[in-house]
């Protein structure tokens, strides 16, 4: 299996990259629209801040064949940065995104006792509503790092949920396209756990 890290100048590529070895897969860097061709699955993974990635997949391209790949049956798995610009829109410098599942990340609102950005370990809440999170215990926890969090328009596309203020979409999906906040590749069993998950998850295009 062939697992495709997106390239778009910021991300963890090295993390996730490590992961999935532990999981025998194999990855391929992708940084142009053409080596996404013939990938068993894309995985967006995510640092940084959302017009910085924009800008860097609209130069190479990526926009576009990522939109393409999310039609098609290839699962592609979006990860913190890589989950908010998969919406249509963030808060993060009034940045239009990829559009790819309706929504928009938005900034958390200030809460007494709680620091922005949000870093460190939080509780996951799937309710067993998708395959990503077989095996995986309701409630447990995975590492985050964020100032903004997605809000889906549909609430057929909230899967799971973690509560840091506000209750907000900690997983989303839309037929072959799933993503979470959290960082699986830092969450240890856990993210290991979901990592194995979307290896063998069969998608069904949008």
């Amino acid at each position: 299996m062939v697992v495709g890290l997106i390239d778009y100048k910021a991300g963890n590529l090295g993390s996730v990259e490590n992961a999935l070895a532990r999981l025998g897969a194999a990855t391929r860097i992708v940084d142009r629209p053409e080596r996404l061709a013939g990938l068993d699955r894309a995985i967006f993974p995510g640092v940084g801040e959302a017009r910085a990635a924009m800008e860097a997949l609209r130069e190479r391209g990526l926009d576009r064949a990522l939109a393409a790949l999310s039609r098609s049956a290839t699962p592609l798995l979006g990860i913190c940065i890589g989950c908010q610009v998969l919406l249509g829109r963030s808060e993060e410098r009034d940045t239009e995104c990829l559009g790819i599942i309706a929504g928009t990340s938005r900034r958390f609102p200030p809460a007494p006792g709680l620091k922005i950005p949000q870093i460190g370990w939080n509780q996951v809440y799937h309710r067993g509503r998708h395959a990503l999170f077989r095996g995986i215990p309701d409630g447990a926890s995975f590492y985050f790092d964020h100032s903004y969090y997605p809000e889906p328009a549909s609430a057929e596309a909230w899967v799971a949920e973690t509560d840091y203020g506000v209750r907000f979409a900690s997983a989303l999906a839309r037929g072959s396209v799933v993503a979470v906040q959290f960082h699986p590749e830092k969450s240890g069993r856990w993210g290991l756990a979901l990592l194995a998950n979307f290896l063998a998850w069969r998608a069904e295009a949008s």
